[in-house]
């Protein structure tokens, strides 16, 4: 384990740039250990956001005025930020969306309606987050694809063995997440991308719990699809991104009519629609929140994402021994690549009254199947505790944490 010594970060510095984090839950100090669902947002980000509000809040692209030149800036500059951040090729391979599960529903509605047959196969791993199974299982039903699942083992990896065996002429496309929200479990993705080429299949990354954690190239990794969440990487709710290559870009109908997302309108001639990617941007879009996204991305390129990483890796280790340490407990996610997630249970102790409890002690954390029941039931389970990590966070939180579960235990057992 890297020392604590080792690591070059201000903490107190990160700290100070979230003011949620001075705040009390029922008397105690805040521990916020749900960064997995949600992050924290710093200083920066919502300074962005009042200011947008304050000064130049206008719809952008269609006005001629100062205001909507300003916003029209700030937003389009933002795919720009999201370009060099994921390391796409262009800036037109981004397209905004409201988060991780807009984008995968536009590929699932947008390429997938338009390349999808009865009898092609959908590949999609046991431990994907529902927003990465449900619009395939609608077009299951809707359109007659087979759907094909990577198992995984005892450890929460994924059985690429398997995977390679059941990739064939049929397969069509690759569903798979880059780290998993329930696991922590992290993918080779490049790996698996090559093997989905190599059958003439594309690939699409849920990239939701690996932006925040890692430096992302969709280049390297060849995804032809890449979507995150902005509120999972300290950034604003209702924002998000798909990356996608030009060439498929180029080649998907649009799954959204309105506004900005045509170039003419007529009904005598039709319709001609805008290039890529406003195509896929109907409507006015959430301005301010994709700005902000933008500040979110600054903060983390500022604070430097491999120490960000080392930070966050440390205390997982930490609190990995921590835990292992409790008679009953059981991790489930022992991959050898795991981010910052810890999802358990605890003999004798029911999850949910676990999280009630030790929210009382002013720790939040998250209770149930986390959007991923298909994985959790191959553990035989219906529901953990989970704990997720963030920079902000340090080993006094979790072990004030450790120090809170054990009591709850007291209390239940």
């Amino acid at each position: 384990m890297t020392s604590i010594t080792d690591l070059t970060l201000d903490l107190a510095a990160v700290r100070r740039d979230f003011p949620i984090l001075e705040r009390e839950v029922h008397g105690k100090p805040l521990i916020y250990l749900d960064n997995a669902a949600t992050s924290q947002t710093p200083s920066a980000v919502i300074d962005c956001l009042s200011d947008y509000y304050r000064r130049y809040n206008a719809n952008i692209h269609r006005g001629l005025h100062t205001l909507a030149d300003e916003a029209t800036a700030a937003y389009e500059g933002v795919r720009a930020k999201v370009q060099a951040h994921l390391n796409a090729f262009e800036p037109r391979e981004i397209v905004f969306t409201r988060g991780t599960t807009e984008a995968i529903n536009l590929v699932a509605n947008s390429w997938g309606r338009a390349n999808l047959k009865p009898g092609d196969e959908v590949v999609i791993s046991l431990m994907e987050h529902h927003s990465n199974i449900v619009p395939w299982q609608l077009l299951e039903r809707e359109l007659g694809i087979v759907i094909r699942v990577i198992p995984v083992d005892d450890r929460g990896v994924l059985d690429l063995e398997s995977y390679r065996e059941m990739l064939g002429e049929r397969t069509r496309l690759v569903c798979v997440n880059h780290v998993s929200n329930a696991l922590g479990t992290v993918n080779p993705v490049a790996e698996i991308a090559k093997a989905a080429h190599a059958h003439g299949a594309l690939i699409l990354v849920d990239g939701a719990q690996a932006v925040p954690h890692q430096a992302i190239d969709v280049q390297a990794l060849d995804a032809d699809f890449y979507a995150f969440s902005g509120h999972k990487v300290y950034g604003p709710l209702g924002a998000g991104a798909l990356y996608a290559k030009a060439s498929i870009l180029e080649s998907m109908p649009p799954w959204q009519g309105g506004g900005e997302m045509i170039s003419r309108v007529s009904f005598d001639r039709g319709t001609e629609f805008a290039a890529i990617p406003h195509r896929f941007e109907a409507g006015t879009p959430a301005v301010a929140e994709v700005v902000a996204m933008g500040a979110a991305l600054d903060w983390v390129n500022a604070l430097g994402i491999e120490r960000l990483a080392a930070w966050e890796q440390w205390l997982l280790d930490h609190a990995t021994q921590r835990l292992e340490r409790i008679d009953g407990l059981r991790i489930f996610g022992t991959a050898p690549e795991k981010a910052g997630v810890i999802s358990f249970v605890v003999d004798g102790a029911h999850a949910q009254d676990i999280g009630l409890l030790i929210d009382q002690l002013g720790v939040a954390i998250r209770t149930g199947h986390h959007c991923a029941q298909p994985v959790l039931a191959r553990f035989g389970i219906e529901a953990t505790c989970r704990a997720s990590l963030a920079v902000y966070n340090t080993p006094e939180e979790v072990d004030a944490f450790v120090e809170a579960l054990q009591r709850v235990l007291g209390m239940l057992r």
